[in-house]
């Protein structure tokens, strides 16, 4: 159940917009429509600053070099501390 509130003014015609989309979409209420439209899109764009994506076969150069790579140096080390202190995944 929702438990927060959020109150927005539209233009007019936005609004209108958005209440026959809503309808198209056969959604209860604009509200819904709304909340739908804010769930999706943070989600997309908490995906686009919170990931990392690779071109061509980077990944699998970098995965190569993993594999032969000896014991972690002192650098590496102090990046994966560094890692683990901010709470980066």
């Amino acid at each position: 159940m929702a438990t927060s509130r959020l109150d927005l003014r539209l233009d007019e015609e936005i609004k209108a917009k958005a209440e026959k989309a809503s309808a198209l979409l056969g959604l209860r209420s604009l509200t819904d429509y709304v909340v739908r439209l804010i769930d999706e899109d943070s989600t997309l764009v908490i995906d686009k600053y919170e990931s990392i994506t690779v071109e061509d076969n980077a990944f699998d150069r970098f995965h190569e070099a993993c594999d032969k790579a000896k014991t972690p140096n002192k650098a590496l080390l102090s990046a994966l501390a560094l890692t683990e202190e901010k709470g980066i995944k």
